[in-house]
């Protein structure tokens, strides 16, 4: 008798934020076939934690060994690396990034990193997945969303990645047709990867990162604005550790607070089934 394989599957895992230990674990714990199976990894690989160098050189790895099977994208703290390398931005207290920009084969992972896209989208409209660090503006619908991510990558491929980088937290603004094209790209970039909750006429609500009961009257988690355009797509993320793992029809958010001593989860997107290991690091 023939034993039939099992279709392939897709597991996404949040915020790792150099907790390398603890996603060694949590990947032993995973039915993972790396013949055939997919990994998705929603950005801020790095910073806070301890072992932000070995998870980039982990994360690159993976990459030359499942190829397009292997899935990362860009979150803020990714960003404030790449800035940091660049000399755009000072240190914050919290940083644990001295062991990345210090090492030898550190420029090297930089520039690999720096060559992450900000997001990844596949499948048929009505069956689309979508994978952010942060958000997806509610006034885009998901091909503009991807537009706009080809836009800002190109920007950060280029020579003036440090001037929009420089600009990070400075695009918490309505999304507009008015804009200019630089305020476009700076609003794209601050919804790709810090996004968490905006009011009615989509400005991010700025500074915000509590639960979502605690947030300011009339400012509305993004994935709950009426009317947003990217409603039937399945959007995996990450970025929100206050929300924790919240899987529900349409989104998968997976920042369960693994720097925070909490855990770090990882979601078989086919099914939903759920895999989460404590913190280690």
């Amino acid at each position: 008798m023939v034993r039939k394989r099992r279709p392939r599957a897709t597991y996404a895992i949040g915020d790792v934020q150099g907790c390398y230990r603890t996603l060694r674990r949590l990947l032993r714990r995973l039915p993972f076939d790396p013949r055939r199976d997919r990994l998705w990894l929603a950005g801020d690989l790095v910073n806070r934690g301890p072992r932000s160098l070995d998870v980039l050189r982990w994360a690159r790895e993976e990459r030359a060994r499942l190829g397009a099977r292997f899935r990362v994208v860009l979150g803020n703290h990714d960003l404030h690396l790449v800035a940091r390398s660049l000399g755009v931005r000072p240190p914050k207290r919290s940083d644990t990034l001295e062991p990345v920009l210090e090492a030898a084969d550190g420029p090297a992972l930089v520039r690999w990193l720096r060559r992450r896209p900000l997001l990844h989208r596949e499948g048929r409209p009505g069956k689309e997945r979508v994978l952010v660090h942060a958000a997806l503006h509610p006034a885009w619908s998901t091909r503009q969303a991807e537009a706009w991510a080809r836009a800002v990558e190109r920007r950060l491929a280029g020579p003036r990645a440090g001037e929009l980088l420089a600009s990070l937290g400075d695009g918490a603004v309505a999304w507009r047709r008015k804009l200019s094209r630089e305020r476009r790209l700076q609003a794209a970039l601050y919804a790709f990867t810090l996004m968490r909750a905006c009011w009615a006429d989509g400005r991010p609500c700025r500074g915000f990162s509590g639960p979502p009961e605690d947030a300011p009257r009339g400012c509305l988690p993004w994935f709950a604005v009426p009317g947003r355009r990217s409603a039937r797509a399945t959007v995996v993320c990450g970025h929100w550790a206050a929300l924790g793992l919240h899987v529900s029809r349409g989104l998968v958010a997976l920042d369960s607070g693994c720097v925070w001593g909490r855990r770090l989860s990882a979601v078989r997107l086919e099914d939903r089934a759920v895999f989460q290991e404590g913190m280690a690091d």
